[in-house]
């Protein structure tokens, strides 16, 4: 299948966002965080800093927040004082207003990264090991599910972009959002987006959008975030035919990422026993990969684990590769090591079924299984 080459687009045009404009131009500026129109503090290199900008008054605020709003067709006002949206570039915008917000209008920018990273950015940021992302690797070519789990801010929807980059190019994509911000290589992607109530049309949620896309005909899905009772028609789907499927979930640990999913398949309002939702749970996620932000303000992936089963009625799982804290250099950056722990994922077994080569990158650690493919 032939495809077009990848336009370059111009740099976005921030002009119209008064202050902010000055930050958004700063490549090292990651996230930034407007309280009013008296501070506006920015996270660079992991670290929050008061920067000295700020907007005149909230009214001047005010009127970049109903720019932004409405570039992307939503609103926002004292009946509808919270919004998702985002910027032309992509970036992931999130504002509350009075009266919610008591002291003035916040909005929090995620900045967006201009042109998707790939293995080797993370492997030089540090954020991972090269046998780690093999093995991620790996689990994309034999169609694993995938659950990418972490904090805010500790890189989960970057990693879900690389992750992504390993999907075959002749597979159809759909991709499920709160707020489109996905940045997939693959020509065929269907996008959706949720799309809160408004005076001309209802609310359409992620869990419409779930079921939506099962309708379009998906090799894989791919959702920004569960976060509610979608939780239950995303598991139905993994178990149903669409392999290969990836998303990601706030969770302090990879165990707790699991117990969460419970939680919102409970929130869809069926009456199913706990052990049926285990075993759904069981049955239609194979490995959580999971990320943290670190004191020193980098992101790492720190455990990747692959859920082996169940025994009574606790999900079982299996620790592959672990980061392991060593210490703290003299610039007060988190030093560590990515280690395997020794077990052979069951995952890996699928790749021979499907006839695909271990990533290089896993040679050395599963030498018998490599021969066994070969």
């Amino acid at each position: 299948m032939s495809t077009t080459p990848l336009e370059v687009l111009p740099a976005p045009d921030f002009s119209r966002l008064g202050p902010l404009a000055q930050l958004l131009a700063n490549v090292q500026v990651t996230e930034i965080m407007v309280m009013g129109s008296r501070d506006i503090y920015a996270e660079v290199g992991g670290k929050l800093i008061l920067t000295p900008l700020s907007f005149a008054s909230d009214e001047e605020l005010m009127g970049v927040i109903r720019y932004i709003v409405e570039s992307v067709g939503r609103r926002i006002d004292a009946a509808n004082p919270i919004c998702d949206a985002r910027l032309a570039d992509g970036s992931r915008v999130h504002v509350a207003i009075p009266p919610v917000a008591v002291d003035g209008p916040l909005v929090n920018i995620r900045r967006f990264v201009r042109g998707p990273l790939d293995m080797a950015d993370l492997i030089r940021l540090g954020s991972c090991s090269e046998s780690a992302f093999g093995f991620l690797k790996a689990c994309v070519m034999a169609r694993a599910n995938i659950v990418v789990s972490g904090g805010t801010g500790s890189g989960k929807t970057t990693l879900l972009n690389v992750l992504s980059g390993y999907i075959p190019a002749e597979e159809r994509v759909v991709t499920i959002e709160d707020a489109a911000e996905l940045q997939l290589r693959q020509h065929h992607v269907a996008r959706l987006e949720a799309r809160p109530a408004g005076p001309d049309g209802k609310e359409i949620t992620i869990r419409d959008l779930v079921i939506s896309s099962l309708r379009m005909r998906p090799d894989r899905l791919v959702v920004g975030e569960v976060r509610g009772p979608e939780a239950l028609d995303m598991l139905q789907a993994m178990n149903t035919g669409h392999d290969g499927s990836m998303t990601t979930l706030h969770a302090n640990k990879p165990r707790d990422a699991l117990s969460r999913i419970e939680t919102l398949v409970m929130m869809a309002g069926y009456d199913l026993p706990l052990r049926a939702i285990r075993a759904q749970i069981t049955s239609a996620i194979n490995v959580v990969v999971h990320l943290e932000r670190l004191r020193d303000g980098s992101r790492k992936v720190v455990q990747v684990s692959e859920v082996s089963g169940m025994e009574e009625e606790v999900i079982t799982m299996q620790d592959v590769f672990r980061f392991i804290r060593t210490g703290v250099d003299g610039e007060g950056r988190v030093i560590g090591r990515f280690a395997p722990t020794g077990i052979r994922p069951r995952i890996l077994e699928r790749l021979e079924e499907l006839g695909h080569q271990t990533p290089a990158e896993i040679e050395q650690l599963f030498p018998d299984f490599v021969h066994n493919v070969q």
